[in-house]
């Protein structure tokens, strides 16, 4: 017994070692190989497969999931259960260089249930370094970093264990990396840190290398983070460390993509794809495939259709409708369970309560003749509190039947007044329809007459005037039935369900190119129509989580409105001279973007009429337009601002008759 409680001590010391130097990482493996050979009991074993499944973790797969799955499933055969936990948390770390974090966060949560309920205090901190971890990879930064700092605090309560320093080193640059995305003071600070503690560690200084680099870019050190990231993937390479050469080159690769380098982006690109690949690394996969789509459509489409299909199948195995669900589906059973622990804390605390509830009876029963009328004072005091209890349960039925019909009245309401605008707007083009109809019948039966006469008493020229009247009038009715169709259109588009998915997007690009193809469309319509588009678009407008879709109609629908309104009125003053020959008395379409700090601003103006000031705080209202009647429908702008409204942002609009409009919208960073 005593022998083997040593073995088992020795291989939680060797499971903080699989963060060690590369060379020492080789080493290991072997050591352990020749460790499970001779091993004389089935414990040692699951620690020794548990610890070798940790010692490839980012080299090898199939190697991961060979010796955790042994360990898992000898484990839970003989009962063990530190061994199961270390079993779970190794296989946990080997589906997250896979890509697959439903079932690594699913893993790394039974490690943590089994290692929290047997007080397990290396295991709890190596599984909240995990979780962390594979927040970072599903982009929850900010749940991430409190993983991860709740990981250090009990590594700090154990930093005497040998291999704990090694999980500190790691939990760093988790931390360093989350702060990337959110705080570039706090992850420099982090990465900083990790740098210098990585100084003599062959392993871990590449890493080190490329994320102060990455944040060094960002801060604006452009020439030392190229320094720092070459040589991170320089000492990657040398380590035989392919994740961490795929990262290296995929930041890299980001830095000559800014810095419009395309040459150098596709090879760093190109690196990062063949070194992600080789250990089946699925983000590694995702990101460089995704730099080189972006780059080659400019160069190659053929290349860019290419990679962009590994980048979409890499996308789809990692995030995809499936993953999303077993995701969802793992995390509402970890909240489950911490709900059950919660209650249990709660009964527990309940039990305490009756125990000394029970203590103090008893010795009330002691005393029982001193305090016998404050026992009945406090039995009629419960009686009076329950029926308090009783009377405000009862009012607060009475209250919530009363909000419930105050919804429901309030809703009607809202049906009512949504009911009225439609009919009034689809009665105008359906009264022209039905009148036109009738005059049509009426000039038909004239005509009919008409033609039944004699030929010498028909009236040919008549006829024709009949017969023009009635095309006139079919004309009419196609028209007004044209309106109502794009009013009915226009109402199924604004009631209907977003089912878009947000994703980082390039505002700047986005907001160009629906300038663009507005533009284009209205002149294909207008093809006298020119104006001068004034683009000023800040360079350091970040990468933005929309619905590029939804916001791609915000604005089509705002350039529209735009160019119609300069287009009109400009269209009074005579014939529009050369795009090359504008002047200040010419229709003049400006779009601007700004960074301010928590969110970006996007304006877009023109020098058409303008809006008066008494109807400007009506024109988000649906069905409500300031077009002619027939021009619009009068659900564009309310879309408009529904939708960014949805994405937690604002629309406002601030004009003055006769001096243009400006349409401002802000997106949340």
């Amino acid at each position: 017994m005593i022998k083997a409680f040593t073995v088992t001590i020795l291989l939680l010391i060797f499971c903080g070692t699989i963060f060690s130097q590369v060379g020492g990482t080789y080493h290991l493996r072997d050591s352990l190989k020749n460790e499970l050979v001779i091993a004389k009991n089935d414990t040692s074993r699951v620690l020794i497969m548990a610890n070798l499944a940790s010692a490839y973790n980012g080299f090898n797969s199939d190697t991961i999931n060979l010796y955790g799955n042994k360990a898992l499933e000898l484990a839970q055969r003989i009962r063990f259960f530190r061994g199961e936990a270390s079993a779970l948390n190794a296989l946990g770390g080997g589906f997250q260089l896979q890509g697959d974090y439903p079932k690594s966060l699913e893993y790394l949560y039974r490690a943590l249930k089994i290692a929290e309920e047997k007080n397990y205090v290396f295991e709890t901190a190596v599984c909240y370094s995990f979780i962390g971890n594979g927040y970072w990879f599903l982009g929850d930064y900010s749940k991430a970093v409190d993983f991860v700092k709740k990981s250090q605090n009990l590594f700090k309560a154990i930093i005497n264990i040998y291999g704990v320093s090694e999980w500190m080193i790691f939990n760093s640059l988790v931390i360093g990396q989350s702060y990337l995305e959110y705080d570039l003071d706090s992850a420099y600070t982090y990465l900083l840190q990790h740098y210098d503690a990585t100084l003599n560690n062959r392993f871990w200084h590449p890493v080190a290398l490329y994320n102060l680099g990455d944040c060094l870019f960002r801060r604006g050190d452009r020439e030392t983070s190229f320094n720092y990231v070459r040589e991170g993937i320089v000492g990657a390479i040398e380590n035989g460390d392919h994740l961490t050469e795929a990262e290296a080159c995929a930041t890299i690769s980001g830095f000559f993509k800014t810095t419009q380098k395309p040459d150098s982006a596709i090879y760093y690109a190109n690196k990062g794809l063949s070194a992600a690949n080789s250990i089946r690394y699925g983000l590694g996969i995702y990101k460089n495939s995704k730099l080189l789509s972006e780059e080659y459509e400019q160069l190659d489409v053929k290349k860019a259709l290419h990679y962009r299909k590994i980048n979409d199948s890499v996308n789809e195995s990692m995030y995809g409708a499936k993953k999303v669900q077993d995701l969802q589906k793992t995390l509402a059973e970890e909240q489950r369970r911490q709900q059950q622990i919660q209650n249990e804390q709660i009964e527990r605390e309940t039990r305490l309560k009756q125990y000394a509830f029970i203590a103090g009876l008893m010795i009330m029963l002691v005393i029982a003749f001193i305090l016998y009328r404050n026992i009945l004072h406090k039995k009629k005091a419960n009686v009076l509190l329950q029926r308090q209890k009783e009377k405000i349960e009862s009012t607060l039925a009475e209250l919530k039947s009363t909000q419930a019909q105050l919804i429901q009245s309030e809703k009607m309401a809202s049906l009512g007044e949504l009911t009225a605008g439609i009919a009034h707007e689809i009665q105008n083009p359906l009264n022209f329809v039905n009148n036109f109809s009738e005059i049509s019948t009426d000039l038909l039966q004239e005509l009919k007459e008409l033609r039944a006469r004699g030929k010498g008493e028909r009236e040919e020229l008549v006829e024709d005037e009949i017969l023009h009247d009635i095309e006139e009038n079919q004309k009419m009715i196609t028209r007004h039935g044209k309106r109502a169709d794009a009013i009915v259109k226009g109402m199924l588009q604004h009631s209907q369900k977003n089912l878009g998915v947000k994703e980082s997007t390039d505002i700047n690009a986005l907001i160009e190119e629906y300038l663009l193809l507005a533009y284009h469309g209205y002149r294909a319509k207008n093809p006298n129509f020119s104006a001068e588009l004034k683009i000023e678009l800040d360079p350091t407008l970040p990468m933005v989580n929309v619905i590029p879709q939804d916001i791609g109609r915000v604005l089509l629908n705002l350039y529209s409105n735009a160019l119609w309104f300069v287009g009109e009125k400009f269209k009074s003053k005579g014939d529009f001279k050369s795009p090359l020959d504008l002047t200040s008395d010419q229709p003049l379409i400006s779009l601007t973007t700004k960074n301010l700090t928590d969110h970006i601003e996007i304006r877009i103006h023109d020098n058409g009429p303008g809006i008066p000031q008494n109807i400007s705080d009506k024109i988000f209202q649906p069905f409500f337009t300031t077009k002619p009647t027939g021009q619009g429908t009068g659900l564009g702008l309310s879309l408009a601002y529904d939708i960014i409204k949805a994405h937690g942002g604002r629309l406002k609009v601030v004009s003055q008759s006769g001096e243009g409009c400006e349409f401002i919208i802000s997106l949340n960073i």
